[in-house]
């Protein structure tokens, strides 16, 4: 059976994302692997600051590594980046599973995070620059989608391994599992082809070509739309090549550029300061705070994950539908009110004072719905967007710069979060409550729509849009190339049609 052009990059975005699984089962698993008895009497029961470097020694891990896989994906390609991060996370995974002490562990943590840095960086890449404009936002989601596809194996997991398991293997078994879908991407991603912008930019022209046309045509060199997208591209190359930045200090001194990074980087700590990270690694102590015990919590966090895949495959489905900007908007605004009242019911009914069964339900429906609001739209958005703005020369560079910046905060809320909730209690939600509503506020006014528009259009969007987008029509901002990439495949056709029915009378 042969596949539609846009179902094989799908299923090219789908094996892509592997990746992204890695991340999402760590998110999802280290809740219950410093919770855990063994855990705890193994390490000879580490403080609250040991256990938050064994948290946040994963995410600046990962810092680094989204910092190293810029310059690599631009020089190596996309897949040979891929590749890199699939070995690095091995070494990683196999020493936090054969752990002897905490220094042992982190080692394991930080390399393993290392190799996750590379990952969550190249896919969204990856993925943006082999896809269809009218389906771009679709196969990118993927990222969040496979993202949440770890963190609800890692849920369930963990809740096994919790309840049924006493020895070691109740926080090594979690630690080791992780491992397996890095040795698939690992050993397939070959099979796939390179980015064709990769290709171009780097002077392999034809492959480019038929990189394309595998994509788009079943390898038709000849069709129409592949033809105009392959012009279309060249000539944006070109363009890039001449007036915009070819380094990271450019990328901070061209205003277009600039711009770009400013968005990204903004986007991708804002979704930080959602409390997404802070409910994700210590799921166990937050609903502890409502009086609800350890075994319990990883069961209610284990079917938060099924909500979670529910609205991500929700966002895959609508995102190319609805856009960028309205559903990022409301998404943090929906995540503000979750935790608005979540913060209330804790204040109102403290635990340890009554046994409000309500008042514990009443929080644990808003940490779904909370989870529910950000999978459908923060979480997702945050890898479409960054990795679709920038144009094929800075792309690598400025989405590196802005995944390094995520994992940033990710490094901070993980460290501070258990102490924080020690320390503060429910008054710590007062952040992540401000915080969705400055993020509301600021993608209104700063965030240009971006949906269906080609990738060579990021340019002309970014260098004529005005600064501050709220009120304003975006068509009086936009060069069509969508449009114009459909009149130069119909001149094509035409220009085929004609030729072929010259031959035709020559023959006759």
């Amino acid at each position: 059976m042969v596949l539609k052009p846009k179902v094989y990059q799908f299923l090219v975005g789908v094996f892509a994302s592997l990746g992204s699984v890695l991340f999402g089962y760590d998110l999802g698993v280290i809740a219950e692997v410093v919770a855990s008895s063994s855990f705890i009497s193994f390490f000879n029961n580490p403080s609250s600051t040991q256990t938050g470097i064994v948290v946040s020694f994963f995410t600046g891990g990962a810092f680094c590594g989204a910092g190293l896989a810029g310059p690599i994906g631009d020089r190596l390609g996309r897949r040979w980046t891929i590749i890199i991060g699939c070995i690095v996370y091995l070494v990683g995974g196999a020493l936090q599973t054969g752990a002897q002490n905490l220094n042992y562990l982190w080692a394991g943590r930080w390399i393993a995070g290392l190799g996750v840095g590379f990952l969550v960086m190249i896919v969204p890449i990856y993925q943006s620059e082999i896809a269809h404009p009218s389906v771009r936002g679709t196969i990118t989601a993927l990222q969040q989608f496979m993202l949440g596809i770890g963190a609800f194996v890692a849920g369930w997991v963990s809740y096994g391994t919790y309840i049924g398991l006493t020895s070691t293997a109740q926080w090594r078994l979690p630690l080791g599992l992780q491992m397996l879908p890095a040795v698939g991407l690992a050993a397939l991603i070959f099979l796939f082809p390179e980015s064709p912008r990769w290709l171009i930019d780097h002077n392999r022209p034809d492959e480019g070509l038929s990189t394309l046309a595998r994509l788009h045509a079943h390898g038709n060199e000849q069709d129409p739309w592949v033809r105009a997208e392959f012009d279309q591209i060249q000539e944006s190359i070109s363009y890039e090549h001449d007036n915009e930045a070819k380094s990271y200090v450019e990328l901070f001194t061209n205003r277009s550029s600039f711009r770009r990074l400013l968005i990204a980087c903004t986007l991708q700590a804002s979704i930080q300061m959602t409390g997404v990270s802070a409910i994700q690694y210590y799921s166990v102590k937050i609903y502890g705070q409502i009086g609800i015990s350890g075994s319990d919590a990883l069961k209610y966090q284990a079917i938060n994950n099924i909500i979670a895949l529910i609205g991500e495959a929700l966002c895959i489905l609508l995102i190319d539908k609805l856009g960028r900007r309205r559903p990022l908007i409301i998404g943090n605004l929906c995540n503000m009110v979750c935790f608005l009242i979540a913060c209330i019911l804790i204040a109102k009914f403290p635990p340890g004072t009554n046994n409000n069964t309500s008042a514990s339900w009443g929080f644990i429906i808003m940490t779904w719905l909370y989870n529910f609001s950000f999978s459908a739209t923060c979480g997702p958005l945050s890898w479409i967007i960054p990795a679709e703005i920038f144009d094929t020369r800075t792309r690598s560079k400025g989405v590196s710069i802005a995944t390094m910046t995520s994992f940033a905060f990710n490094t901070l809320i993980g460290q501070v979060t258990d102490t924080a909730m020690t320390n503060v209690g429910y008054k710590y939600y007062y952040l992540f409550i401000i915080c969705n509503l400055t993020n509301a506020i600021t993608f209104y006014l700063f965030l240009p729509e971006t949906a269906r528009l080609p990738l060579e259009e990021m340019n002309y969007l970014f260098t004529n849009a005005p600064f501050l987008v709220a009120g304003h029509d975006k068509n009086l901002y936009q060069a069509n190339y969508a449009a114009d990439l459909e009149r130069r495949a119909l001149e094509i056709q035409e220009k085929g049609n004609a030729v072929e029915q010259h031959e035709q009378v020559a023959t006759n």
